[in-house]
């Protein structure tokens, strides 16, 4: 802790670059730069390594079923096979032993997905994070942290986003990695998190205001002090959407009002919708669920949904 120049005990949120410096400490300490969470250690130099194997591959596909060949080697146990299905592309992690801590499946997408949103210059939002463990203490903290709902003590470990980012070329030079490089594995944690950024911002700006108040975009883009193009532009290159932000958000509220009392009906007035059936359309594409048999779901006690 003193060498990452952080008290002992840590009180407060640590900052990106201090769990990097940390990260580093610990990595150097144990020599395994996978904090001893899988089969076999991870040694120093080995996500450098991994970035010089996926830089010239041609598109995003290939980059991630390089790195995964590299991290199956590598850490023998997980391992990871990428796999696309109906419009998805799913990364399966397998264990042959016990689950382990949620925190090792965590760790390994954030090494993965933030190289890989690296590789293309954006984010790449998530649709579902599926954990086949049970959930730690602060649950919460992984739906903000993967911006998409994550089911714990799931049957498989599973991370899905849309099939269209695989075709995305690879844009990065030799020197860009190197740069790259001297921030990681600081710069690994900003360029995944879904908290950071524009999009973010977005969010928070939604979350002020009841769904029925929301702007329309050119009247955000205004508040924001951005043309319509511009804002446009920059969430595109974070892998976002102004309509996917209200989505997300939407489906986080009508969630959490499902577990109320209130009507479907009277949820959808909340959520903005002028009718009950646009809203069960909706959250039928959001969860694949009605949200009379999610509301069932939820009162019989399905801790495993977030």
């Amino acid at each position: 802790m003193a060498a990452a120049g952080l008290s002992d005990p840590v009180t407060d949120l640590v900052t990106s670059e201090e769990y990097g410096r940390l990260w580093t400490v610990m990595a150097a300490a144990a020599e395994d730069e996978f904090f001893g969470l899988a089969a076999r250690p991870m040694r120093p130099g080995s996500f450098t390594l991994m970035c010089h194997a996926v830089l010239h591959a041609p598109n995003l596909e290939r980059a991630l079923r390089r790195a995964l060949r590299f991290l199956n080697v590598m850490l023998e146990d997980p391992r990871a096979e990428l796999r696309v299905e109906s419009g998805e592309a799913q990364i399966i992690l397998n264990d042959a032993g016990q689950p382990r801590v949620a925190f090792a499946y965590r760790t390994y997408w954030l090494i993965l997905m933030g190289l890989a949103c690296w590789l293309i210059g954006r984010q790449i939002p998530l649709r579902q994070v599926d954990i086949a463990c049970p959930a730690p203490e602060n649950r919460v903290d992984y739906r903000q942290f993967f911006g998409a709902p994550v089911r714990f003590d799931a049957r498989v470990h599973r991370l899905t986003f849309d099939v269209n980012f695989l075709a995305l070329p690879v844009n990065r030079s030799e020197q860009a990695l190197k740069v790259f490089l001297r921030g990681a594995p600081a710069n690994i944690l900003v360029r995944y998190r879904h908290d950071v950024g524009l999009a973010a911002t977005v969010r928070d700006w939604l979350r002020g205001c009841p769904p029925p108040l929301w702007p329309s975009f050119d009247a955000l883009a205004k508040t924001l002090e951005l043309s319509p193009a511009t804002l446009r532009r920059r969430l595109r290159r974070e892998g976002q959407s102004f309509a996917a932000i209200k989505d997300e958000l939407r489906c986080q509220r009508a969630q959490e009002l499902l577990a109320g009392d209130l009507s479907v009906a009277d949820i959808a007035g909340e959520l903005g919708y002028s009718e009950p059936s646009a809203f069960h359309r909706a959250f039928l594409k959001w969860t694949d669920r009605q949200p009379g048999a999610f509301r069932l779901a939820l009162r019989a006690g399905w801790e495993g949904l977030v």
